[in-house]
């Protein structure tokens, strides 16, 4: 495990105090769940970019054509 010093405004970590005290977590499992939540969000853009590189446009339109042609079920229109 390692400890990390930040300098954070006082307004940010106080609002950070509060919304940890209102999930009744501790300060630290706050900023370490909230540090951990950006990093899957950055991995998975980055991911989604890397597989976006490989795809072709041609398959997405065979895929496409290959789906069968039915009405959609109730709730699913727009």
């Amino acid at each position: 495990m390692s400890n990390c010093a930040l300098r954070v405004p006082d307004s940010l970590m106080e609002y950070a105090r509060l919304v940890a005290q209102e999930e009744k977590v501790s300060i630290n499992q706050f900023l370490v769940t909230a540090i951990a939540e950006k990093v899957a969000a950055l991995k998975t853009e980055a991911y989604v970019k890397e597989r976006q590189a490989h795809g072709e446009l041609a398959g997405i339109d065979a895929w496409l054509a290959a789906s069968p042609d039915v009405a959609s079920l109730p709730g699913d229109a727009l």
